[in-house]
């Protein structure tokens, strides 16, 4: 299931099929539906991606002053994008690291994040199209899965890197860009970004959680040390 989301290029249809098998793997949790076997799988090392926005390095994707209308469609298309590769960073930790015996919480945890991720990137699309814009017209940010790519062996890193940091990182950022879209009285973007800001936390928590217990549970008390 998580490796058919990773190999799913059109963004709002891997989004749709997140949210779908999320909601599988919680009828099954709840006994509505036949429980869903932790399996294997060897998922791609870089997920299926739309052809466009076209990806860029760092350097290369161009500055606009979030003051105008331009600015802001671009910081909601740098937002998409960030929960585009969300879904897929939370799909990938499961398909990736099913083989290390972890409790079934750790599923729990992951694919709530995931569909949680999924409905951050349709909301944001919607207010991509209500400015006249939308999810690919712009260029984006190519180093996004470098963290996933990194850590592709090292679920530890892995725990480290992408909601204890990347994530985050995100809640440092979110109230600065309330504060832009609340000066241009853009009510449907402040109300997705308060959504993603007050779930974010949890997907933060989340990490912290399976990253104490991993260190405490499965990696040797010298090597955790260092």
């Amino acid at each position: 299931m998580a490796t058919e989301v990773l190999t799913t290029a059109d963004g709002h249809a891997k989004t749709a099929l997140s949210k779908r098998y999320a909601a599988e793997w919680f009828a099954a949790r709840g006994g509505d539906a036949p429980a869903i076997e932790i399996g294997t799988a060897s998922p791609p090392l870089s997920p299926a991606r739309p052809d466009k926005p076209e990806l860029l390095s760092p350097r290369e994707v161009p500055k606009r002053k979030p003051g105008t209308e331009a600015g802001r469609i671009a910081l909601l298309h740098a937002v998409a994008h960030i929960e585009l590769n969300a879904v897929d960073l939370h799909w990938d930790i499961i398909a990736r690291f099913g083989h290390v015996p972890m409790p079934i919480g750790f599923y729990d945890d992951w694919v709530k994040c995931a569909k949680e991720e999924s409905r951050h990137f349709e909301m944001v699309c919607d207010c991509l199209e209500r400015m006249g814009s939308h999810y690919g017209a712009l260029p984006a940010h190519a180093g996004m899965w470098r963290a996933a790519e990194d850590t592709a062996e090292d679920l530890m890193g892995r725990l480290a890197v992408v909601p204890m940091v990347l994530e985050a990182r995100g809640l440092d950022v979110t109230p600065g860009m309330i504060g832009i879209f609340r000066k241009a009285k853009d009510e449907h973007a402040i109300a997705a970004l308060e959504v993603i800001y007050a779930e974010e936390v949890g997907h933060v928590a989340y990490g912290s959680k399976w990253f104490h217990l991993y260190a405490n549970h499965f990696v040797p008390e010298e090597a955790s040390s260092t």
